[in-house]
Formats: C-alpha cells, sequence, structure tokens
C-alpha cells in the first residue's frame, strides 16, 4: 500500500462545495464513487482544504492509499473518463506514506475575478460589477491584510476553529481589459474569508470607506463590521504548494 496525491482541477457550479455531506452533491463524494467503482472496494480520499458551494479549482489536491499494482497513466485517463464534464484528474504523484494533502500543503492561493462586462457566458466565473472601482485604494488596503495576522472580522460566523490567524504573503488587485482579478496567498485561510475580504475592498474601491476605516474593521474581529460576502461565481482556488514531498509525477 503506498500513498498517492491527486491533482484534480473542477467547476464548481452545480455541486455543494468540495468536502462531501450528507444528502448533497459534492466534488469529494463523486471522486470518491468513481475511484471506488473503478478500484473495485471503497475508497476515501483527504483533501487539500475545503472551498464552498459554487466555488471553482483550478488546482486542487487529494492523497489516496492505493495498493501499487496498477497502471498510474491508465487510472487517470480512466478517471477522466467516468467523471463528469467538471471535474478533471490533472496528475497523480508518489510521496510518503505519512504525507498529508492538508497538513503538508505550505501555502494557498485564491483568485477573484470581477467583470465590468455583462455577458451570458462569463457569469459563471466572475461577478459583475457595473461601478468604476478606484483600484490604487484597494491595492493600499492590501498592505494591510500582508501586515495582519488575526482575520476573525472575515470569517464566517460560528466557526469551529482553533485561532483565526493566517500569515498573508501576496495580495493584489489587477486590471483586466473587461475588469479585475484578485489574487492572495497564504498559508490557511478561514472560511468565507476570501469572498469577505473581496466584499469589503469592492466597498474602498467605490469609496464608501476609507483605509483607516478598513484598518479599523480588522482590529474590531467583528464580522458584522466588515462588508458583504461576494457570490462563490468569481472565486478559484489557482494554486496549492508543497515542499519536496512528491516523489514520482504520472501527467494526464
Amino acid at each position: 500500500m503506498n500513498r498517492y496525491f491527486l491533482e484534480f482541477s473542477y467547476d464548481g457550479t452545480n455541486y455543494h462545495g468540495l468536502q462531501k455531506q450528507l444528502n448533497s452533491d459534492t466534488i469529494q463524494e463523486t471522486l470518491e464513487t468513481k475511484i471506488s467503482e473503478y478500484i473495485g472496494v471503497k475508497s476515501n480520499i483527504t483533501l487539500a482544504g475545503r472551498t464552498d458551494t459554487g466555488v471553482h479549482a483550478k488546482q486542487m489536491f487529494a492523497h489516496i492509499d492505493i495498493v501499487d499494482d496498477f497502471d498510474k497513466i491508465k487510472f487517470c485517463k480512466s478517471l477522466n473518463m467516468m467523471l463528469p464534464k467538471d471535474i478533471c484528474i490533472e496528475s497523480l504523484y508518489l510521496t510518503n506514506d505519512d504525507s498529508h494533502a492538508r497538513f503538508d500543503a505550505i501555502s494557498r492561493t485564491y483568485k477573484y475575478y470581477i467583470t465590468n462586462k455583462k455577458e451570458p457566458f462569463n457569469y459563471r466565473f466572475s461577478y459583475y460589477v457595473k461601478d468604476m472601482l478606484d483600484v490604487v485604494k484597494m491595492n493600499k488596503c492590501c498592505n494591510n491584510l500582508i501586515e495582519y495576522i488575526d482575520f476573525k472580522c472575515f470569517s464566517k460566523s460560528n466557526t469551529d476553529v482553533k485561532t483565526y490567524d493566517c500569515t498573508i504573503t501576496k495580495a493584489n488587485w489587477k486590471k483586466l481589459d473587461d475588469g479585475l482579478i484578485f489574487e492572495i496567498t497564504a498559508n490557511r485561510f478561514l472560511r468565507n474569508m476570501v469572498r469577505s475580504i473581496v466584499g469589503t475592498m469592492l466597498e474602498i474601491g467605490r469609496q464608501k470607506i476609507s483605509q483607516n476605516d478598513f484598518q479599523k474593521i480588522l482590529d474590531s474581529r467583528d464580522r458584522k463590521k466588515a462588508g458583504f460576502s461576494v457570490p462563490a461565481s468569481g472565486l478559484f482556488i489557482n494554486n496549492i504548494k508543497y515542499k519536496d514531498i512528491f516523489k514520482k509525477q504520472w501527467k494526464v
């Protein structure tokens, strides 16, 4: 029995999040069902994290223990044929027996897409905002995020966590031809954290609150003081990094 990391991507529109839930369609349940069908025994995967209903992933990982006697490329390609169109296996990695998809991750990067052009083709993957936003002020507030640690004000209420501390190493807004993209990297994220940050920063971009107000929100540790939570459609987990735990890769 060896441990493998499964790298995959998905469109989260039609699912009630990544993590398995009772009586709900989830990415995890779909993957476990198809892996079990292929292997012939019930199989469980351990996820690198969780994403809420409607959130997407350009890169996600899970670990799984499998008896080593199997064709790795055939395994990945067969799974892709069995899985629905909105879930895709990207690679399989051999790793150490004690490696953990969640706890061994050293950083995670999210991106949030905003469009200022209403189109019927991108509403599933972006948030339409018609207002002119002050991106300079929004980027100034990104410095506040990097200098801070406790993000309780942006966490979903009544969340059972031991700490609200996160180390943010990168946060910025970039202009696109038809909108904006917000990119943020940290060692960990709280539930609903990125969407709450984006919603609060939109208030800054609309000049409804100042950078000083933003700092007061951080200091308050009060979710009610922060801005609204933007829709899940524009949010992608874009990258998860690990440190030297992969021994071999089979790329589809």
